[in-house]
């Protein structure tokens, strides 16, 4: 049982963290602003370093905080309802079949891009779906879902790299989804992503208590009163808006959403009440920090943040597997 006063410390020291990440990403390449002209700049006259900052970085760096609370929090949805510690919407490949129906809107429909998120939403419950549907023999079992869902995520994923391969990458939004790329992003495409990834982490507040119950055995679900199978399509499709939503702006980011979850309940617990804000904070930490980190270590190249999650998140895999190997046969 993890006491409050940890878990008091955890929000505090995390969201100091992000703060100090926040400013230290926002000096990162050649033009540098000090706290203080920043927050002139922003708030009291004009500065033509500020502001160049404000329209370069800034929306990345937003961008990469809503889009990876937004892939932390799918992360815990799914691993409540699948009961599986290594569920991810990458792993399970509900971000390859949404980023593969963002790149066909992104190339072939243009002036349907504020709608983006939707069919990426779409594409991620086509993928959702035939997971389950594939994996359920009398109950979803944790081995089988990993198996389909690597099936799943290597046909879009080949796929999303035909497809821009057969196109000479000509279209270039359509590579930075298919790369993972938040290089060149927009205030739009912060905006776009806003409002779709609010109200999807609103509605996995309110299921908050759902997943609580669906970690109890269905049975003993039952017995209390909740419809299961209702309850686990309803935290599923909030999953998968989450994930569909910022993969549709950044792109594929795997392994985000299965290291968060695991780190934030050694910090606060499994009391999803406490666990799914905490990995709001959390989840932004960790992927601005791989943004971060993406744009000093070949300095002035870029790795993509997608690169440096997998770099981390492949030996995290493993080791989850080899634990989860001795509960599960």
């Amino acid at each position: 049982m993890i006491s409050k006063k940890k878990i008091i410390i955890s929000y505090v020291i995390t969201a100091v963290l992000l703060f100090s990440l926040f400013l230290i990403a926002v000096n990162t390449g050649s033009l540098k602003v000090t706290p203080q002209e920043l927050f002139r700049g922003l708030f009291i006259e004009y500065d033509k370093n500020v502001a160049t900052v404000y329209d370069l970085r800034f929306p990345r760096i937003f961008i990469a905080m809503i889009g990876g609370a937004a892939m932390a929090v799918s992360g815990v949805l799914l691993q409540a309802v699948m009961k599986n510690p290594l569920a991810d919407p990458g792993i399970i490949g509900i971000s390859s079949g949404a980023s593969f129906t963002a790149v066909l809107i992104t190339a072939f429909a243009p002036q349907l891009f504020f709608f983006t998120p939707i069919f990426a939403f779409l594409g991620g419950m086509l993928a959702c779906l035939i997971v389950y549907s594939l994996a359920w023999r009398n109950g979803l079992n944790p081995l089988r879902i990993i198996l389909v869902g690597v099936a799943v995520n290597a046909m879009f994923t080949g796929l999303m790299s035909a497809f821009n391969s057969a196109t000479g990458s000509n279209y270039s939004g359509a590579a930075s989804i298919v790369n993972a790329n938040i290089t060149m992003k927009t205030w739009d495409d912060f905006r776009t992503l806003l409002w779709y990834a609010l109200a999807g982490l609103i509605l996995s507040f309110f299921v908050s208590a759902k997943c609580n119950l669906l970690a109890l055995e269905d049975k003993t679900a039952r017995s209390l009163g909740v419809n299961v199978n209702g309850a686990r399509i309803a935290v599923s499709v909030i999953a998968v808006l989450l994930a569909s939503i910022s993969t549709a702006v950044i792109g594929p980011i795997s392994f985000l959403g299965l290291i968060v979850p695991h780190i934030a309940r050694l910090l606060v617990g499994s009391n999803h009440k406490v666990l799914i804000p905490y990995s709001v904070i959390l989840g932004a930490f960790t992927l601005l920090l791989a943004d971060t980190v993406g744009r000093t270590i070949a300095s002035p190249y870029e790795i993509s943040a997608s690169v440096i999650m997998s770099v981390v998140g492949g030996p995290f895999f493993i080791l989850l597997l080899r634990r989860s190997d001795k509960k599960h046969g």
